[in-house]
């Protein structure tokens, strides 16, 4: 598995920190860039995998304080 799956997969399953981590790693950027990655790779999932996400788009972000 990819750098981009893991990060797909955790993002799918909501697992955000361990995606951001990720994502820095791969990119090799700072967090405001990781988080800007997130976001844009988390819309595109929505739209191509709508039905492997684990929570509702209006839940995903519960508790989630950026």
């Amino acid at each position: 598995m990819d750098s981009w799956e893991t990060i797909d997969e955790h993002i799918v399953q909501q697992r955000i920190i361990l995606a951001v981590r990720a994502i820095r790693e791969a990119e090799r950027c700072g967090i405001p860039q990781a988080l800007d990655l997130y976001h844009e790779r988390y819309a595109h999932l929505r739209r191509t995998r709508a039905n492997d996400f684990t929570v509702p788009e209006e839940r995903y972000w519960d508790g989630v304080y950026t």
